[in-house]
């Protein structure tokens, strides 16, 4: 399981990089947009 899991990092390194800041950006997004009404 390890070594498929090593193997697949390995292939993808530059997709896993994108979709990583992919989901910063929506976290982001998230936070600040929970957080807006407390602002109004």
């Amino acid at each position: 399981m390890s070594q498929q899991i090593k193997s697949v990092i390995v292939r993808n390194s530059d997709t896993i990089l994108s979709d990583a800041l992919g989901v910063l950006a929506l976290t982001v997004m998230l936070c600040v947009g929970l957080s807006l009404p407390g602002f109004v």
